[in-house]
């Protein structure tokens, strides 16, 4: 039988976050109130936590003390609250460990453990697990960095706040035929952003998608979702997955399950 993992997206919001999460959806996911980007994996993972990982977990249901890893995409508020990370280590038998880039400058957290990534590294994370960290095309201060995960040997590429890709990071996509991206989508159906240096938009992607085809980095076979979207800058959710998967890709959403 093929072995499969489970996703859930905690989170697919830019920092842009509605004053609804405190109100009629302070109890709920809802498409169009977006909570700050986190992704769970199994039931072990997260990718990033930040201010709203604690209530994103109680929603989802999810067993906040099995928690054993978070990779940190970036150290911004919206991705890196250490409050949260500290909530999630306290009591932990085994030191949380944070997986964070090779330089990445952390205030100290009571009972984590760093695990620093070597660039472009298979490093393992578990008997069904590995991971590879890339450089980010992000603000450099904040020690930006995108993950390849291999689980079950299957392929995520998990690449949020960075504009297109650095030369050496997509260089070491060519080939991969990964099973599926998770990609920055942070600027709406429009050009002319000021966020380009560092953040994709939909006409952005809609270029970047052909050369990774004809790089092989990913395949008609590749499942492509767009998460870290800011509400302001974006239709309504429906209108907007309508809008992507015309060009093949899907509009991820708090409270969404996938298989890998």
């Amino acid at each position: 039988m093929e072995h499969t993992t489970r996703l859930m997206f905690l989170g697919t919001a830019a920092a842009d976050f509605s004053p609804r999460l405190s109100t009629d959806c302070k109890d709920r996911f809802d498409k169009d109130a977006r909570r700050a980007s986190c992704l769970l994996i199994g039931k072990r993972c997260m990718v990033d936590c930040g201010p709203h990982a604690l209530d994103s977990l109680r929603i989802a249901g999810a067993d906040a003390s099995e928690i054993s890893d978070i990779f940190l995409t970036h150290l911004h508020s919206d991705h890196f609250n250490p409050e949260n990370i500290a909530a999630l280590a306290e009591g932990k038998r085994r030191a949380l460990r944070l997986w964070v880039r090779r330089d990445a400058q952390l205030p100290p957290i009571a009972n984590t453990e760093l695990m620093r990534m070597p660039l472009q590294t298979v490093v393992r994370v578990s008997e069904d697990m590995t991971v590879e960290a890339v450089d980010a095309n992000h603000d450099q201060q904040a020690f930006p960095q995108h993950f390849i995960f291999t689980l079950c040997g299957k392929q995520l590429l998990y690449a949020l706040d960075g504009a297109w890709f650095l030369n050496a990071s997509y260089r070491y996509l060519r080939n991969r035929n990964l099973d599926m991206a998770v990609l920055d989508a942070t600027c709406g159906d429009y050009t002319g952003d000021y966020r380009a240096g560092e953040h994709n938009s939909i006409p952005m992607l809609r270029l970047l998608l052909p050369s990774l085809r004809t790089w092989g980095a990913i395949n008609d076979r590749t499942r492509i979702y767009l998460s870290h979207m800011a509400p302001r800058l974006h239709l309504p959710h429906e209108e907007t997955d309508a809008l992507v998967s015309k060009d093949g890709m899907r509009a991820a959403y708090d409270g969404l399950e996938l298989e890998l």
